[in-house]
């Protein structure tokens, strides 16, 4: 792994290890499988709650809920991937040459 800094809001320099290719920050898959569980978690609870509340079947909602887990984080995985290989919104700062 490579390392490069970035300055946090002290004016301070601060290493973040992260891997690079060709100057570029990459993110590892594993990366975007633990932000896929993570966020369909989340997701599920909602469309659980969200189903009770329009069908008032615990039951429906719960059926509902586990269905659309599997296909949502597989979407979002490859979703996660796809942005993962975009440059938008992402920038390495390097640290200097040299330091006096």
């Amino acid at each position: 792994m490579s390392a490069y800094f970035v300055e946090n809001t002290n004016m301070q320099t601060e290493n973040v290890n992260e891997k690079q290719v060709n100057g570029h920050v990459i993110e590892k898959p594993i990366r975007s499988i633990m932000k896929t569980l993570s966020w369909r978690a989340t997701g599920t609870m909602d469309t659980i709650i969200v189903s009770y509340i329009v069908t008032g079947s615990a039951k429906a909602a719960f059926s509902v809920g586990f269905a659309e887990l599997f296909t949502k984080m597989f979407l979002y995985y490859l979703h996660e991937r796809v942005w993962s290989k975009l440059k938008f919104g992402k920038e390495v700062v390097r640290p200097p040459e040299y330091e006096i």
